[in-house]
């Protein structure tokens, strides 16, 4: 007879029985996650001034993106060890404030549409290759950890998104290079808001699903 699951435990795979789901209550995650913490800060400090300068909706999406991560990878290290409740509440704020950096990116690239010239593309080219370095380090770090509790999977997905919109600022540079236009710059910036969106909604959904089951 199967072992009933709890709100913590999903089936593993073959057998009938169930066991608990990653928490990220082990010393090695809790490092790997002080050492992502960090990157991320560093990567924030190095781009935040590049689209500043540049007024460029493509890096404003990846230096914010950079200072969010490093908050709500905090409160993720806060909430590990807690209860199922607290861990799942911990995700739906993070869930949420990811949904509100996404419409903050969007509104950003909207108002650049109407008042901004094109940015230097090789500016932005360069720095979204230092952010997508800066992301390949800590995607390494955490894609043992990629399955787990709604806190420890919005953390992975965060450094997932990082990877995709790093890329997606470094090929926007490259076409505002070649095309001396902002659209580039805009578009990319708007389908970064998009991929931030959606896995908002993911990690507001499972959060949602956890917090039903702890009641």
């Amino acid at each position: 007879m199967s072992t009933p699951l709890t709100p913590d435990a999903t089936p593993a795979a073959g057998c009938g029985c169930s066991t608990p789901k990653f928490d990220g209550a082990t010393p090695a995650y809790r490092r790997i996650l002080v050492t992502v913490i960090a990157i991320n800060a560093l990567a924030f400090v190095a781009i935040i001034g590049g689209a500043i300068a540049q007024g460029s909706a493509s890096l404003g999406a990846n230096a914010l993106d950079f200072l969010a991560d490093s908050a709500t990878y905090a409160i993720s290290l806060w909430a590990i060890g807690r209860s199922v409740r607290v861990r799942a509440g911990a995700a739906l704020l993070k869930g949420a404030s990811l949904g509100l950096l996404a419409l903050s990116i969007l509104g950003f690239a909207i108002w650049r549409a109407v008042t901004g010239a094109p940015p230097e593309g090789s500016v932005i080219t360069g720095l979204g290759l230092f952010g997508f370095a800066a992301n390949v380090i800590a995607a390494l770090l955490l894609v043992r950890h990629r399955d787990g509790d709604a806190n420890v999977r919005s953390v992975w997905l965060c450094t997932r998104n990082d990877l995709i919109q790093s890329l997606v600022v470094a090929g926007a540079g490259a076409l505002v290079w070649l095309t001396a236009s902002r659209w580039p710059d805009l578009i990319a910036g708007i389908l970064l808001a998009g991929v931030f969106l959606q896995s908002s909604w993911a990690v507001v959904r499972q959060s949602r699903d956890e917090l039903r089951e702890a009641a």
